[in-house]
């Protein structure tokens, strides 16, 4: 009988990347494709007494205490999915953009930071300001590529700004505390929110019809409290949940519950919960959730056998081969990151590479919670990115008809220049990070 360990470790691990495209290309889920190859490569290398063996992996991912804040921040980007905060939201956001030229696509960035730190979901919040924030935009006379370029990136922030779903996943496959990276990607997010503020202003101050002219007339004192209250309970929730964390109140996973416990209360004073909407939420929860744990299972069970066999080893000598500047190594796994963004879900690239990368960035003497802001923000590029940005795809399900797949693209490319930036930025100066 032919086993594949005769192959050798170097073309064992080209068999298995072989495998791995070819099935994804078939269309089957990432989920499936990673756990047959598992299996495959269990079987085929060891022999099948030692299928036995993948499994007390997948156990300990499954298992971890801190997943169980991943169900609640999502059901929290449900729940607000389904209410009317987010647009009282936006409104609200008149009163300090108003009189600004491109103010309308200030607030949006604004509002999309709130969102963000709100739930860390990113589908959710660019579905939401692409009902909202987009038609106003486009009715204004805004420039299409820049209105659809502030939603998409806008909307994809919650991989940064804490409570980010992104950062959990990172911390748990890392083994590095969730709290220390909330509080480490908390200036880079907003310095990242900040890039988008500025290209903003430069474009609608110094291009021709970017941006219709700011608003002159003022807003009554009646008009502006009602404004307000569309800020309060928003802000409430993210003072809950934020302040819980870096407070010491709570845990990361305690803190998810208390912000889900926030926005149903929200929900209750604002007259919109009802036993369908929480039951619709919780749906697309389990639906979420569901996606996320089995690519967790493949991903561990890949990365497990892999790892048996000598790969990572492998794999880990191959990469710190390559120069002995420690800068040029993490600017390699950096490229590995770019290119995998374009084809694969962000908790797959998560599962499958930082088992590799973190012990590597661990050898060199980098910070692994510094490394994990830094994989954060090359995520916020996969978001973006052709072929199969995942942003491009929510916004193109609630924009316009005239709106192509290809024109939502184009406008995304000056944004992913600026995330490019904040991760050179990173980089350079670490410091950053508070690390």
């Amino acid at each position: 009988m032919f086993h594949l360990q005769s192959l050798g470790i170097e073309y064992g691990t080209l068999t298995m990347f072989i495998l791995l495209i070819g099935f994804l290309l078939t269309g089957m889920p990432l989920a499936f494709v990673t756990l047959l190859v598992a299996l495959l490569f269990t079987v085929g290398w060891f022999g099948p007494m030692a299928v036995p063996l993948i499994t007390s992996r997948v156990y300990s991912f499954v298992s971890s205490f801190v997943f169980v804040s991943v169900p609640m921040f999502v059901l929290m980007a449900a729940l607000l999915d389904r209410s009317g905060i987010a647009k009282d939201l936006f409104e609200a956001m008149r009163l300090f953009g108003g009189r600004l030229k491109g103010g309308v696509a200030v607030q949006t960035i604004f509002v999309a930071v709130i969102l963000a730190a709100m739930s860390g979901i990113i589908g959710g919040e660019i579905v939401l300001l692409g009902m909202i924030a987009l038609p106003q935009m486009l009715k204004q006379g805004y420039d299409k590529n820049l209105a659809i370029g502030v939603v998409c990136a806008g909307g994809s922030l919650g991989t940064m700004v804490p409570p980010s779903i992104v950062l959990i996943i990172y911390g748990l496959t890392a083994n590095v505390s969730i709290g220390d990276l909330f509080t480490s990607a908390f200036i880079p997010g907003f310095m990242l929110a900040g890039f988008y503020v500025a290209y903003v202003l430069v474009r609608c101050y110094f291009g021709d019809n970017v941006a219709p002219p700011p608003r002159t007339e003022s807003i009554p004192a009646s008009e502006k409290m009602r404004l307000l209250k569309g800020l309060f309970l928003p802000l409430v929730v993210v003072a809950c949940v934020l302040g819980s964390i870096y407070g010491g109140i709570a845990s990361v996973t305690e803190a998810s519950a208390v912000g889900v416990a926030g926005v149903i209360l929200s929900t209750i004073l604002r007259g919109e919960f009802s036993p369908s909407m929480l039951k619709g939420a919780a749906m697309q929860t389990l639906s979420t959730c569901g996606m996320i744990v089995w690519i967790g299972i493949g991903a561990s069970a890949l990365v497990g056998v892999f790892n048996l066999m000598g790969g990572i080893k492998f794999v880990s000598a191959m990469i710190t081969g390559i120069s002995d500047d420690p800068t040029v190594v993490i600017l390699f796994m950096m490229l590995i990151l770019f290119v995998l963004g374009m084809f694969l879900d962000w908790v797959g690239i998560a599962l499958l590479t930082m088992p590799i990368f973190v012990p590597i960035v661990k050898d060199l003497g980098f910070d692994p919670v510094w490394f994990g802001v830094l994989f954060a923000m090359n995520m916020q590029v996969s978001f973006l990115s052709p072929p199969f940005g995942p942003a491009a795809f929510y916004l193109k399900s609630v924009a316009p008809p005239d709106i192509t797949l290809g024109t939502i693209f184009k406008s995304l490319v000056p944004f992913i220049c600026l995330q490019v930036l904040a991760v050179a930025i990173l980089i350079i100066f670490p410091g950053i990070t508070g690390r």
